[in-house]
């Protein structure tokens, strides 16, 4: 018999009938009467050319054919039942989507997962991370954190925290102090947008009111998260930000031996002005506020 021929109702009688020992009972369980009950199941057995209940003045009782079958769709029905049971289930969770850069969803956002779910144990989140600029009005993101001045028209948005920067180094390199800069490569990334108040090397000798030394060598990457790396790894010294490797920082894998420290962009929860937001995307919006609080409160590493 092929799949598209399974008599699927006459199974299900014939799985309840079986399974309750009784067509009277099957009958109440599936909201029918008890003729509706024995008609199906003698279609089912002419059908299939199977006797599957032997019948008795009050009673039924399963043939060996039917014996056999009864398991396997008792398997299966159960196997229905608990997929169609998880499957709503996932369906009934909340979840929240939140677009920000690779850098920060790698360094910012995945370090506090485990603080999100103790607090919000029935919100699923998922990170989507990307340096391109998504639109809110014509995807399925809830949030985006948007790293620069704005203003952001069509998007309700809250400044979370100021950005700052600073030289940091692993440890063995033995960077000390301004001058050591001479001596060791300067390891530098590719700002997406170009401007003139971003924090690169040149503005921090500026405020530094040093000379940026000629011989030094560099190290470039098109990618923050990976100038971030370079410097674990002992390859340099990079101006990056101090909010996004507080891990490192206080794990000792990098150390900021000296200022000054340099501000950067501030970093904006956004959303999309044209649609309210549901409560789970507003405890989310509070979740990173307060993350983001604490960021804010943290003490400004020594010069």
């Amino acid at each position: 018999m092929q799949r598209r021929s399974l008599p699927l109702s006459g199974l299900r009688v014939f799985e309840a009938a079986a399974r309750l020992g009784s067509f009277k009972a099957a009958a109440q369980e599936l909201a029918v009467t008890p003729t509706a009950v024995s008609h199906q199941i003698r279609a089912l057995e002419a059908q299939t050319g199977l006797a599957l209940f032997d019948r008795h003045v009050r009673r039924v009782s399963l043939t060996e054919t039917g014996a056999q079958l009864y398991p396997v769709l008792r398997d299966g029905f159960d196997a229905f039942e608990a997929a169609l049971a998880r499957l709503t289930q996932q369906r009934a969770r909340a979840q929240v989507t939140i677009s920000a850069t690779n850098a920060f969803t790698v360094k910012w956002l995945v370090p506090r997962m485990a603080d999100f779910r103790g607090r919000h144990p029935g919100i699923d989140l998922q990170l989507q991370a990307s340096d391109d600029v998504v639109d809110l009005r014509s995807t399925a993101v809830d949030i985006a954190i948007r790293y620069g001045r704005g203003p952001y028209p069509g998007l309700v948005t809250q400044p979370l925290f100021t950005d700052r920067f600073a030289p940091v180094a692993n440890p063995r390199l033995d960077v000390e102090s301004p001058d050591d800069l001479a001596r060791v490569p300067l390891i530098r990334f590719d700002w997406k947008r170009p401007q003139p108040e971003n924090p690169t090397w040149e503005r921090w000798f500026a405020v530094a009111r040093r000379t940026q030394p000629s011989q030094a060598s560099q190290l470039r990457f098109s990618d923050e998260g990976h100038a971030i790396q370079a410097a674990v790894a002992g390859h340099g010294v990079a101006l990056v930000s101090l909010a996004l490797i507080s891990e490192e920082l206080e794990a000792g894998h990098l150390a900021q031996p000296f200022g000054p420290v340099i501000d950067g962009h501030t970093y904006h929860l956004a959303m999309y002005a044209g649609r309210p937001p549901s409560a789970a995307v507003q405890a989310v919006a509070h979740w990173l506020s307060t993350q983001a609080g604490s960021e804010g409160s943290r003490p400004t590493p020594s010069p």
